[in-house]
C-alpha cells in the first residue's frame, strides 16, 4: 500500500470548472479500490466548506512567516469516501465567484499566494515536517495551480515524497511577476533556466516540469504534440529534455455518475438491450429546449467551454447549411464573450432548430449526452477531453479531430469497431463533411446502430488506467 497525496485545485461534486474536477474525483477512489492509501487536498472554498460534512480540525499552522495560521480540515468525500484534507484558508479561497477569477472575468490577484499555500501545503504533507501524524510517499499534482510542490520538495532536501507532475492542459501554465518568489519563500537559486525562472516570470507549470521526478500527460499522444513547438506553448524544449521521464495516460470516466441505465439525471434509463428507450430521452431534451419535437431529426449536442481551442468558431462557419437540411443542435457551455454572442445569435435566426444555454448546467450536461443522437467536439487541440468518451457511452457518438485523447479514445467509423467520426484537417470544411457523413449514418438505422454498440461495449472505465497509474508511481518511487 503506497501513501499518495493527491493535490488538486477542483474536485467534483464539490467544486468544478472543468474535467479536471472529474478526474480529481474518479482516479483517487479508484486508486483506493486498488487497495492504495490516497487522500485529496483542495483549497478551501466556500462551496467546498458548505458540502462536506462532519469536517474535523487536523492541524493548525502558519504556512509562510509572517502570517496568521491556517486549519488543515479532514473530512470524507460524498459517495466514495476517499479521505480529503482541506486547506482552510478564508482570507483566500472564501470568496464570491470562481475558484481562479472574480465574477467580471479578471483572474484573482493574489492567485500566486493562493496556489503557492496550495503547494507549500501539499509538500509539508509529503516532508518529515508533515503537520498531522499522516506523511505521503508520493505526490500526485495537477496543472499550474500545484505546480510548486515540486519545487518545495526539492528544495527541503532530506527524506521527503517522489513527486508526479500531472498535464492536463499546457496552455494553463501559472506564470506570475518574478517579486512573488520572496513571499512564496522559493530559495532564490532556483530563480533561473534550469529552475522556476520562464522569460523572466516565475512559472508554476514549468516548476513542477522541471523538478518532478516524472510527468505525466492525459493521453499518450498529447505527451508526444506537447514536445513540438505548436502545442508545447515553449516548454516543448524542457519536456523533450526530460521524455525519459514523461508518459501519456489516458483518463477514464466514472462509470457509476456517467451511467445512462442508471443516471440521476435523466427521466428514461437506457443500455445496449433497450437502446430504443434512448428516443424517450431525445424528444425530452427537445421538448425542454424549445425546439421542433421529432424524432427523425437528427439532434447534434455540444457541451464544451466556448472557445477557440474547442473548434466552436469552426462549427459556427459549417452550421447553416447542416440546419437547412434538417439538423438540430443543442448547445450548453460559457467562455469567450464574443462566442457566447455570436451561439446566441444563430439562436435567435433558427427557432425551434436551434438552442444555446450559457453557463454551467450539470443536470442539462447529461440529459444533452443521452438525448443527442450525434456529440460534437472540434477541438484543434485536446490533451484528453471526457465528453467523448460520455457520448460513446451513452450510444452517442462523437464527431472529433484527431488529437491528443480524441485521437486516443475515439475509432473511426470507417474502421472495424468504430465508435465516432474522425477528421484531420482543421478547417470548416472537413468538419462540416465529417458531420454529414455522420448524420448520412444516422439516417442508415443499421450501420448507425452498429457504431452506437461499438462506442457503448468500450472499456472507458477508470479499472486499467488507475493500474497504470500505480504502475508508474511504483516505477517512480523504486528510483
Amino acid at each position: 500500500m503506497t501513501r499518495i497525496l493527491f493535490a488538486t485545485s477542483e474536485v467534483h461534486p464539490l467544486i468544478k470548472t472543468g474535467g479536471l474536477a472529474d478526474v480529481s474525483a474518479s482516479l483517487p477512489a479508484a486508486l483506493q479500490a486498488l487497495g492504495q492509501d490516497v487522500r485529496l487536498l483542495l483549497p478551501g472554498y466556500s462551496q467546498v466548506l458548505d458540502s462536506l460534512k462532519a469536517k474535523k480540525v487536523a492541524a493548525a499552522f502558519s504556512v509562510f512567516a509572517g502570517q496568521p495560521k491556517v486549519r488543515l480540515l479532514t473530512a470524507k468525500m460524498p459517495d466514495t469516501g476517499v479521505p480529503v484534507y482541506v486547506l482552510d484558508a478564508p482570507e483566500y479561497f472564501c470568496r464570491v465567484a470562481g475558484p481562479y477569477q472574480y465574477h467580471l472575468g479578471g483572474d484573482w490577484p493574489d492567485n500566486p499566494m493562493r496556489f503557492g499555500m496550495l503547494s507549500k501545503v501539499a509538500a509539508l504533507l509529503g516532508s518529515a515536517a508533515s503537520p498531522i501524524d499522516w506523511q505521503a510517499e508520493l505526490a500526485h499534482c495537477n496543472d499550474w495551480q500545484t505546480g510548486l510542490v515540486p519545487a518545495y520538495l526539492h528544495a527541503a532536501g532530506g527524506t521527503h515524497a517522489k513527486s508526479v507532475m500531472a498535464v492536463h492542459n499546457i496552455a494553463f501554465q501559472g506564470n506570475f511577476d518574478r517579486d512573488w518568489i520572496k513571499a512564496l519563500e522559493i530559495p532564490q537559486q532556483m530563480f533561473h533556466m534550469h529552475g522556476v525562472e520562464f522569460h523572466g516570470n516565475l512559472s508554476f507549470l514549468k516548476s513542477g516540469l522541471q523538478y518532478a521526478d516524472h510527468i505525466v500527460t492525459v493521453s499518450p499522444t498529447y505527451a508526444h504534440e506537447i514536445q513540438a513547438t505548436e502545442m508545447g506553448y515553449g516548454m516543448q524544449g524542457l519536456l523533450t529534455a526530460r521524455k525519459s521521464h514523461l508518459s501519456g495516460i489516458l483518463n477514464g470516466i466514472d462509470e457509476d455518475e456517467w451511467n445512462p441505465a442508471s443516471d440521476k439525471h435523466l427521466a428514461v434509463h437506457y443500455d445496449e438491450n433497450v437502446l430504443a428507450q434512448k428516443t424517450q430521452g431525445k424528444l425530452a431534451l427537445q421538448k425542454r429546449l424549445g425546439l421542433e419535437v421529432n424524432e427523425q431529426t437528427p439532434l447534434l449536442g455540444v457541451v464544451s467551454r466556448l472557445t477557440y481551442q474547442k473548434g466552436l468558431d469552426l462549427l459556427l462557419e459549417c452550421l447553416p447549411p447542416l440546419l437547412e437540411s434538417g439538423a438540430q443542435l443543442a448547445v450548453l457551455g460559457n467562455g469567450d464573450p464574443e462566442f457566447e454572442r455570436r451561439y446566441q445569435k444563430l439562436a435567435q435566426r433558427h427557432g425551434g432548430r436551434v438552442s444555446v444555454t450559457i453557463g454551467f448546467d450539470e443536470p442539462l450536461s447529461h440529459q444533452i449526452m443521452a438525448g443527442a443522437d450525434i456529440f460534437l467536439m472540434p477541438s484543434r487541440f485536446e490533451p484528453c477531453g471526457l465528453n467523448q468518451m460520455y457520448g460513446m457511452h451513452y450510444g452517442t457518438p462523437p464527431v472529433v479531430r484527431r488529437t491528443g485523447g480524441l485521437a486516443d479514445s475515439v475509432v473511426n467509423a470507417s474502421l472495424e469497431g468504430g465508435t465516432g467520426f474522425v477528421f484531420d484537417d482543421p478547417g470548416a470544411q472537413a468538419l462540416q463533411q465529417t458531420i454529414k457523413w455522420a448524420i448520412e449514418c444516422y439516417r442508415d438505422p443499421n450501420t448507425f446502430r452498429r457504431i452506437q454498440l461499438n462506442g457503448m461495449r468500450r472499456d472507458v472505465g477508470w479499472r486499467h488506467s488507475a493500474q497504470r497509474y500505480l504502475d508508474l508511481y511504483n516505477k517512480t518511487l523504486e528510483r
